[in-house]
């Protein structure tokens, strides 16, 4: 490889300079890539578990719902869902996750619609079935739960990004820019000792010449 740069002290030191601070700033980036994959993991972990309980829970409110449709005619189940009584209000929020930024949700139920203060349910319960009572039961616990899934699976695919940014200056540092800058400091200092050698060496055959005219 072919160095193209001035071999002067003031550039070697220069280079020092910059060697010492690319060699901070790897370590630098490799305790963050670390602390990124460790968060990364840890949401993969929550999520692979929050989504296994959601799923188990919205098999069992639809077989409820399932149920429920089989004992009610079409016409009292389509009645008893026609009017919602209860409204998410859904605000999103930034949260810095080692300086990446993810959304959070945060929610508020506003039940002003409901006959009940806090109800669910948007019917009476004489012409509907218990297993349409638990359906909606379950479901109305799951709706945070998936909002919370839905965050967790936005902040691991942003980690997912950064990790993989963070991986490619990690690797550009170590493979590209410091064995540059070493094998420049090493060009440079071997040029430099053979100047001083050849100076040496000048030095020495003007004393000779010096002392045989002498």
């Amino acid at each position: 490889m072919e160095i193209r740069v001035n071999p002067t002290r003031m550039e070697l030191n220069r280079l020092k300079k910059r060697l010492q601070m690319a060699l901070r700033g790897h370590k630098l980036l490799k305790d963050k890539r670390d602390e990124l994959i460790r968060q990364f993991l840890l949401r993969v972990r929550k999520n692979k578990e929050l989504r296994e309980q959601i799923e188990k829970e919205l098999t069992e409110a639809f077989a409820k719902f399932l149920l429920a449709r089989a004992v009610m005619s079409a016409e009292a189940l389509e009645e008893a869902l026609m009017y919602p009584t209860a409204r998410m209000d859904l605000k999103v929020e930034k949260q810095n996750i080692m300086s990446v930024y993810a959304p959070r949700f945060l929610w508020e139920e506003d039940h002003a619609g409901s006959d009940e203060e806090g109800s669910i349910y948007p019917y009476g319960f004489a012409g509907t079935s218990a297993e349409l009572d638990t359906s909606i039961d379950t479901l109305s616990g799951i709706m945070p739960k998936l909002l919370e899934l839905a965050e967790l699976e936005k902040s691991v695919q942003v980690l997912a990004d950064e990790i993989e940014k963070t991986r490619r200056r990690v690797n550009a540092l170590e493979y590209v820019l410091i064995p540059q800058m070493q094998e420049t400091i090493r060009y440079i200092t071997m040029k430099l000792d053979e100047n001083e050698r050849g100076s040496l060496t000048r030095l020495m055959k003007v004393k000779d010449i010096v002392r045989a005219k002498v």
